[in-house]
């Protein structure tokens, strides 16, 4: 074989190492990546159909029920609710009115299903992307609210 054969034989095959590399590490990255959405995408249908993703809002009050080692809650952004279930141990820090943000799949008859719970060292985090849902939804909700009373009887001549 001449030399330049056995160059380019080289150079094919380490093209096709790289490649199958490259395939290797992105094949990788794309099943770890988990999506953030709110509940009110959820509701909407935006969220990843048969693919982990990540709901952040604030847990509802009145809604943590616990069944031996499964815990249920709702995670809401003030404008739609999302039931989750949990089993295993929660941050010291989950409560009743905080922010959370759960990981997980979405199962058929539309619960959320969590394998993980996320919650940082302060108790008043809240992740931007949560934030952010709550104040829309509650522009949202203010926005939709109907006059009351007195402010048409102050508008009213």
């Amino acid at each position: 074989m001449k030399s330049w054969k056995k160059r380019g034989a080289i150079v094919v095959g380490g093209v096709a190492v790289i490649g199958i590399a490259a395939a290797l590490v992105l094949n990788a990255l794309n099943s770890n990546i988990a999506l953030y959405v709110t509940p009110t995408d959820v509701v909407a249908g935006k969220s990843p159909k048969g693919q982990a993703f990540r709901i952040g809002g604030m847990v509802k009050d009145g809604s943590v029920r616990r069944d031996n080692l499964t815990v249920h809650f709702v995670v809401t952004d003030m404008a739609h609710d999302i039931p989750v279930s949990y089993t295993g141990i929660l941050p010291d820090l989950f409560k009743e009115g905080k922010g959370a943000v759960v990981q997980g799949r979405l199962t058929p008859t539309g619960d959320f299903t969590a394998s993980e719970v996320l919650a940082k060292h302060d108790e008043n985090y809240m992740p931007p992307e949560a934030k952010h849902a709550l104040d829309k939804a509650q522009k949202a909700k203010d926005a939709a609210k109907p006059a009351t009373t007195e402010s048409a009887a102050k508008v009213a001549p």
